[in-house]
């Protein structure tokens, strides 16, 4: 198991249309190959900063099964006025 951590900067007053999106996105991503949950969180102290986190059976199943596919483009397109920059993505594995 993997996680997908990305790191996303909305633009001012969008955060409500962000998390709405997010939402709407959440079955796009269960029902990816290999997809075991998602979380969304908002910075407290930088409430335009959020952190996606994916939870991925393999890193392929983001990068090569996820971003290939039609839901990748279907939630590009959701999010893509709200945010300020592109998204800053890492994957990280539990080591305890």
């Amino acid at each position: 198991m993997i996680n997908e951590i990305a790191f996303i900067v909305v633009k001012e007053g969008a955060g409500p249309t962000f998390e709405a999106a997010v939402t709407k996105a959440k079955p796009l991503f269960l029902g990816a190959k290999g997809c075991h949950g998602m979380q969304l969180f908002r910075c407290i102290e930088r409430p335009l900063e959020y952190t996606l986190v994916v939870d991925w059976e393999t890193i392929e199943h983001h990068m090569v099964d996820f971003r290939e596919s039609e839901a990748f483009k279907q939630w590009r397109s959701l999010i893509g006025d709200s945010v300020a920059q592109a998204p800053q993505v890492q994957h990280v594995q539990q080591l305890v």
